[in-house]
Formats: structure tokens, sequence, C-alpha cells
């Protein structure tokens, strides 16, 4: 498993409402998650970039909640903006069983390929409510 790959279904985990999670993870759930790290809320410090690329500066502080847990050998990682510890723990738990090669491939196309085209269309959605709410502004030139 390479890196891009887990960072492409913890994205899509992280970016998916819970109950969506909620309905996803228990049928595939076949042992109970041994946790290392119960679900934890705690503050992270955002840094920002002048103009993108220059120097880094502390924009502020948002709240995460991780945990960690262990399924068949394999140990989940799961974070998420805010303090909704169960998001934590199930993204942890999916993260655990999407490691698992022999199940890898079944749980991407069940799990990650639906929720990537879930939020790619609440993206959309989002671009066509700001895009209905564009104004254009022009100036007149006025005569000397």
């Amino acid at each position: 498993m390479d890196t891009s790959t887990r960072q492409r279904w913890l994205r899509a985990l992280a970016n998916s409402p819970v109950e969506r999670l909620q309905a996803l993870l228990p049928p595939a759930l076949s042992a109970a998650p041994r946790w290392l790290r119960r679900a934890e809320t705690g503050l992270m410090m955002l840094q920002g970039r002048s103009g993108g690329a220059g120097a880094r500066f502390n924009l502020g502080e948002v709240s995460v909640s991780r945990a960690t847990c262990e399924i068949n050998g394999h140990v989940g990682h799961g974070w998420v903006r805010g303090g909704d510890g169960r998001h934590a723990e199930l993204i942890a738990q999916a993260d655990a069983l999407l490691q698992d090669s022999a199940r890898n491939g079944e749980l991407m196309l069940a799990w990650i390929a639906p929720l990537e085209a879930e939020l790619a269309e609440r993206r959309a959605a989002r671009s066509r409510e700001g895009a209905a709410s564009k104004v254009e502004f022009f100036t007149m030139v006025r005569g000397e």
C-alpha cells in the first residue's frame, strides 16, 4: 500500500458525514477493535503562508479529534476536525480494515468510491451555489 492511496481514503473518510460512515462500517466489522487510543479531542495550530509560498505564520487553532485502534494486526488512525470522537473512531476502524490487502479492493469499491463521488457532488453543488450569486462589477469611464 502506498502513501498516496492511504491519504486518499483517509481524506474521503474525514470529509464524509459521520452518519454516512455509521451506515457503511458496521456490516464490515468482523472483529471488535482493540483500542490503542480511544477518541480524544484537542487543539492543533494551523499555519499559513504569505501569498501561498512566503514565510509561515500561525493562522489560529482548530479543534481535532483522534483515535487509534488495531483490527486483525492492522493499526488504524483516525483524525477529524471538530469534537466528534465517534467520527474519529469510525475513521480509525475503517483505516485498519482498508489496510488488509485481502479486503482492500472490495472495501475501496464499496466505501471509498461512493464517498469520493458524494464529496465531488457536494463540492460541485457549493460551486454552483456560489456561481449563482456571482456579481459582475464594471467601471464606467467618465468623460474628460
